[in-house]
C-alpha cells in the first residue's frame, strides 16, 4: 500500500488513542499513529501486527502524519483536554493542514471550549468533535460515539465511526464485537453539542454510581449482609429492570477476594472517591441554566464529602447517631423495597439528565434527537442500561416530550413502585444511613408531583427584604406586584 493512502491518523496513543487505533485496524481501516512518546507508537505497532487486518503506519512527526494521509485528511486527537489540543492543531497548521482537512477532538473537552475552537479555526480547517464513552475496553471493542461539528465532515467520518462503535440488536441489547447491529454512533449537532451530551452522560454516570453505592451501604449497614451476599442480590437484580453495566461490574467487585487478606477486596479499599470534573461540569451547568438536577449534584457532593476523611472521622467519634431502636426490618421486604427505590431513583436521575440537555438545546438553538441519544447509550458506554430502550421508545413516540416523568411507561413504573421507595428512604433516615442520592431523587419526584410548592412564601420573603415583586394567582403571571411591607399603609402596588 502506498504510504499516502491511510484513512485516518490518531495523534496521541495513550490508553484511549491506542485502543481506538486498534479498533479501526480491526475494522480494516489503515491508520497513521503518532505520539511524542515513541514507546507508545512502537507498542501500537506491535499490537497491530497481531491483528493482520488494517495497516498501521508509524509517523515520526506531525508533518509525517500529514504526508501519510489521503486528502481530505482526517486526524483524530486523543490528547489531554485543554491547551494541548490547540497546541497540536496549531502545529498541524504550520505543517500544511488545509481548510478541507478534518481534525477531530476525541477527548473529554468542556463543551464551551469546543464551541470556541470551532470559531477559532473556521476557514483554517474543519474542526470536529467526537466524545467517546466506554473507557479502555469500549475504545478497543466498541464505544458509544457522540459526534458534533460540520455536518458535511460527518458524512466522511460516519462509516469509520459506525464501524468501530458498539452495536445493539433489534431489541436494544448489546451484541458481541464483530456482529451486525445498529451502531451506537450518532451525529448530535454543531460544535459543542456532542461534548455537552457526553458531559450529561457523565453526570448521570455519577448519579447512577452513587445510587448503587447507597443501595450497597443500606444492605451492609441495615441488614448486616456481607459483600458476597450483596453481590448475589445485585446479580439477581441485574437480570431484570436494573440490568446495566454499572450493576454488572458492581457484582464482580463485590465477589472479588483480596489475595492478601482473603477478605472481600471492597472492604480493603479506602472510602475516598476521586473525580475528574465532568460530573461537576454537569452540576454547575444545571445551576447555571436553572434546570434542577439534584441527584446528579448530590452525587458530586458525595464524592467531595468522601474526601473529607479526617473531618468525618472526628465527627463520627464525637457525635453519637441516635436511631430508632425499636424499628423492625423484615429482610425480604427490605430488599424488595430497596430494589424499587434504586430503580425509581435511577429513572429520575436519567430524567434530570435529559431535561438538562433539553433546556440547553433550547438556549443554544440545537435540535437534539433524544431518541438517538438514548439509542447510542444502549451499548458501549458506561451508563448502558436495559431501560434506555424504553427511554428511546418514549422519545420516538413523542420527540417533544417535556419530561420522562410524563411518559406513560415511566409514570406507571413510578406510581407502582413509589411506596417502596418511600419506605426505603424513611427507614434509612430512621436508622442513620446516609442516602442523599435516593432522597434527592424522591424529593425531585415529589416536587414535580406537587401542584403547589411553598415558593409563594419564598417570593414574598424576597419582596419583603428586596422589593423583588411577585405575581398573583388572580392576574396574568407577567403582571408584577409589590407590597409595602415596611410602610404604615401596608398596601399592594402594581409595578
Amino acid at each position: 500500500m502506498s504510504l499516502s493512502f491511510a484513512n485516518i491518523a490518531i495523534v496521541g496513543l495513550g490508553v484511549i488513542g491506542r485502543n481506538l487505533a486498534l479498533n479501526l485496524l480491526d475494522n480494516q481501516y489503515d491508520v497513521v499513529g503518532f505520539d511524542l512518546n515513541t514507546t507508545l507508537v512502537d507498542k501500537t505497532l506491535t499490537d497491530s501486527l497481531k491483528l493482520n487486518r488494517g495497516c498501521f503506519l508509524k509517523a515520526k512527526s506531525l508533518k509525517d502524519v500529514l504526508s501519510k494521509l489521503r486528502a481530505p485528511r482526517v486526524i483524530a486527537l486523543s490528547v489531554p483536554a485543554g491547551k494541548a489540543i490547540e497546541n497540536v492543531i496549531d502545529e498541524l497548521l504550520k505543517e500544511g493542514l488545509t481548510s478541507d482537512d478534518i481534525v477531530i477532538d476525541t477527548g473529554n473537552s468542556l463543551w464551551t471550549d469546543s464551541v470556541e475552537r470551532g470559531k477559532k479555526y473556521l476557514g483554517k480547517l474543519t474542526f470536529f468533535c467526537t466524545a467517546v464513552s466506554g473507557g479502555e475496553m469500549g475504545a478497543r471493542f466498541g464505544p458509544s460515539l457522540m459526534a458534533s461539528g460540520n455536518a458535511i465532515a460527518w458524512q466522511q467520518i460516519k462509516p469509520m465511526w459506525e464501524s468501530i462503535s458498539a452495536k445493539v440488536d433489534s431489541y436494544g441489547q448489546p451484541v458481541p464485537t464483530g456482529s451486525e447491529g445498529e451502531p451506537c454512533a450518532a451525529y448530535i449537532g454543531p460544535e459543542g453539542a456532542g461534548h455537552y451530551v457526553k458531559m450529561v452522560h457523565n453526570g448521570i454516570e455519577y448519579a447512577d454510581m452513587q445510587l448503587i453505592c447507597e443501595a450497597y451501604q443500606y444492605l451492609r449497614q441495615v441488614l448486616n449482609l456481607s459483600a458476597h451476599e450483596i453481590g448475589n442480590i445485585f446479580k439477581k437484580w441485574n437480570t431484570g429492570v436494573l440490568n446495566s453495566y454499572l450493576m454488572e461490574i458492581s457484582v464482580d467487585i463485590l465477589q472479588q477476594v483480596d489475595p492478601k487478606t482473603k477478605t472481600p477486596l471492597v472492604d480493603m479499599i479506602c472510602d475516598i472517591a476521586g473525580q475528574k470534573g465532568t460530573g461537576l461540569w454537569s452540576a454547575v451547568e444545571s445551576l447555571q441554566v436553572g434546570c434542577p438536577a439534584p441527584t446528579i449534584t448530590q452525587a458530586v457532593f458525595a464524592r467531595s464529602l468522601s474526601g473529607l476523611k479526617v473531618q468525618r472521622m472526628k465527627v463520627a467519634n464525637s457525635i453519637d447517631v441516635v436511631i430508632e431502636s425499636s424499628f423492625e426490618i423484615d429482610k425480604t421486604n427490605a430488599i424488595e423495597q430497596l430494589h424499587d427505590a434504586l430503580y425509581c431513583s435511577k429513572l429520575c436521575a436519567y430524567a434530570q439528565g435529559f431535561n438538562l440537555m433539553k433546556m440547553t438545546a433550547s438556549e443554544q438553538g440545537w435540535e437534539l434527537d433524544y431518541a438517538a441519544i438514548a439509542k447510542i447509550w444502549r451499548a458501549g458506554c458506561i451508563i448502558r442500561a436495559v431501560f434506555l430502550q424504553s427511554i428511546a421508545e418514549a422519545y420516538v413516540k413523542n420527540p417533544s416530550l417535556d419530561s420522562l416523568l410524563l411518559d406513560p411507561f415511566f409514570s406507571e413504573e413510578l406510581f407502582n413502585r413509589q411506596l417502596n421507595w418511600r419506605r426505603t428512604v424513611a427507614s434509612a433516615n430512621l436508622l442513620g444511613v446516609s442516602c442523599a442520592g435516593l432522597s434527592s431523587a424522591l424529593n425531585y419526584f415529589d416536587a414535580f408531583c406537587s401542584k403547589k410548592l411553598p415558593s409563594n412564601l419564598l417570593q414574598a420573603q424576597r419582596d419583603y427584604f428586596g422589593s423583588h415583586t411577585y405575581s398573583r394567582i388572580d392576574h396574568p403571571e407577567e403582571q408584577k406586584f409589590h407590597f409595602l411591607w415596611s410602610e404604615s399603609s401596608r398596601k399592594e402596588v402594581y409595578i
